[in-house]
């Protein structure tokens, strides 16, 4: 085997464990789906059959709920001092934070503490949605983790959380060890998970693109992606071949457990392989390992580009950063929106509810994770399609027809729940919608965003990576308050929350065709040239 084989066997070989990052990204987000019935059965259900775990579980939820609140407005609060001076941020933080404050003391906390269905229902969706809590704060992390330890070793405690969460999630009460009860236990072992998510998010594409060869650095970046699906059809595989045959009794006593506790096995595997793999260059050369990063970097290119490689490190270490709003606030509420459109059209409700939708057609627990298998086939199939087909179809164009598909779909779903005609037709349109986020929103949106934001201000990504977090844990936490509410249940048979998932879609379609500029076939000099001419 020549040098450039086994460099370029390395290079896959690396790529390979990286990616399971983002393949545990897509298992620990995706494998609730499976346990959703069985854990409002277990958790929230059973308060029902007594007032004294009802009123414990309703305060202690206002105090992890508070806490959980409290950190991501500090994490928030802090994107804030990156655009505006210190006085001025500090005007706006404060007025935030009495008048939110205010809204959520005399709207939520200073409220009784009867536990009313609408109460339940929150209950429900945050513990579902809890995850994502951790998701905001690990990806608000990564930078100075990736700058601080390196992106490997951020990848390791990545790794740990993911072995934590896995465990303590499947067993959160004998595992309770924060003084609360099991509810509380399930919640925060959730959240630790959901920091494993946010770092890997971060971490593993960047460790991808940072040990690549340029020449296929595109395809070994997009490669993640590819893991984060995949990731979520095989625990659609392992959720149904632990329900498979079984009981409901068993099911929402045991069978969730098993969910959670399969985690282990690729956190696990992710865990070992991380320390056979190197340290970045980048990093090396950030901490004055020289030597070290062209060793690395050898292996992979050869001892000539490895030289070049290293001075091209070097060079990137002097370009001097800009302040967020150089280019105008246009560019900055852009990327916002880009990161909220893609969770407000709904698609994180059907990858964690999916087995719950199919229920409410009137499938049976077998059936329904079997359909969900196919929703997770779906959305590989064409995500793999999107990864082929954007250099040379364009991101606007795709991410145009996305939107208009995804809008018949979710207002064509919600009639056939309305007029109760659930069959083939409500599969069909749920199988459209996914097909049409991923082809267009699930992976272009993604795309865009590295493309939009100049160098100089590339800080401002976290900004929208962050309101992506935020966008998914507002839509996965209230969709149980719409879809399980009795009024909007009686009056329009579930079909609601769907129709507002459509407009949403319109909306998206309105604001990619007005607003977003096509990026296909142009370099950052170019976007860059764009945003001084639109700022000007």
């Amino acid at each position: 085997m020549n040098a450039t084989s086994q460099s370029l066997k390395s290079t896959y070989l690396i790529t390979i464990v990286a990616s399971l990052g983002g393949l545990l990204f897509g298992y620990d987000t995706a494998v609730i789906s499976g346990a959703v019935g069985a854990l409002e059965t277990f958790f929230v259900k059973a308060l029902d059959s007594s007032v004294e775990m009802a009123t414990q579980s309703i305060f202690h939820f206002k105090i992890i709920l508070t806490l959980c609140l409290l950190t991501i407005f500090g994490l928030l609060s802090s994107f804030i001092y990156k655009f505006y001076n210190k006085k001025t941020a500090t005007i706006i933080v404060v007025l935030f934070f009495f008048i939110v404050g205010a809204f959520y003391y005399f709207g939520f906390l200073n409220s009784s503490d009867g536990l009313t269905d609408n109460l339940k229902n929150s209950i429900f969706g945050f513990m579902v949605s809890s995850a994502l809590v951790g998701c905001i704060i690990g990806a608000s992390m990564g930078d100075k983790i990736a700058n601080s330890i390196g992106r490997r070793n951020g990848l390791l405690i990545a790794a740990v959380l993911f072995i934590i969460s896995a465990c303590g999630s499947g067993y959160p009460d004998s595992l309770n060890v924060f003084g609360g009860n099991a509810l509380t236990s399930f919640i925060i072992f959730r959240i630790i998970g959901g920091i494993g998510v946010g770092l890997a998010s971060m971490l593993s594409p960047l460790y991808i693109a940072e040990m690549a060869p340029a020449n296929i650095r595109g395809k070994l970046v997009s490669f993640n992606q590819f893991a984060i699906v995949g990731g979520m059809l095989i625990v659609y595989f392992v959720n149904y071949f632990i329900v498979k045959g079984q009981t409901a009794e068993w099911i929402n006593t045991i069978g969730w457990r098993n969910m959670f506790l399969s985690e282990n096995v690729p956190a696990i595997l992710f865990l070992v392989c991380l320390f056979l793999v190197p340290k970045t260059p980048r990093f090396q050369v950030m901490k004055g390992h020289d030597e070290d990063a062209v060793e690395v970097l050898t292996k992979l290119n050869g001892k000539e580009k490895a030289l070049k490689i290293i001075q091209e490190i070097k060079n990137s270490f002097n370009q001097k950063k800009a302040h967020w709003l150089t280019y105008g606030w246009g560019i900055v509420i852009i990327g916002i929106l880009l990161s909220v459109f893609q969770q407000f059209v709904g698609i994180n409700v059907v990858l964690y509810y999916a087995p719950e939708i199919f229920k409410g057609m009137g499938m049976e627990t077998d059936a329904s994770m079997l359909q969900t298998i196919i929703v997770g086939a779906i959305n590989l199939l064409f995500t793999v399609l999107a990864i082929f087909t954007v250099d040379n179809f364009g991101r606007k164009k795709l991410m145009l027809i996305g939107s208009v598909v995804m809008a018949i779909s979710m207002i064509g779903l919600g009639f056939s729940l309305f007029m109760q005609s659930t069959g083939i037709a409500s599969l069909l349109f749920m199988l459209g919608y996914i097909a049409a986020f991923a082809m267009s929103w699930g992976p272009v949106t993604w795309v865009l965003l590295s493309e939009i934001f100049p160098n100089k201000i590339k800080g401002v990504l976290a900004v929208a990576v962050a309101a992506q977090w935020l966008a998914n844990l507002v839509v996965s936490w209230t969709f149980p308050m719409m879809n399980n509410n009795i009024k909007l249940t009686e009056l329009f048979h579930n079909g609601f929350s769907y129709w507002i998932y459509g407009f949403m879609a319109i909306l998206s379609a309105l604001f990619i065709w007005k607003f977003v500029p096509e990026t296909k076939g142009k370099t950052l000099e170019e976007m860059e040239q764009l945003w001084d001419k639109n700022n000007k």
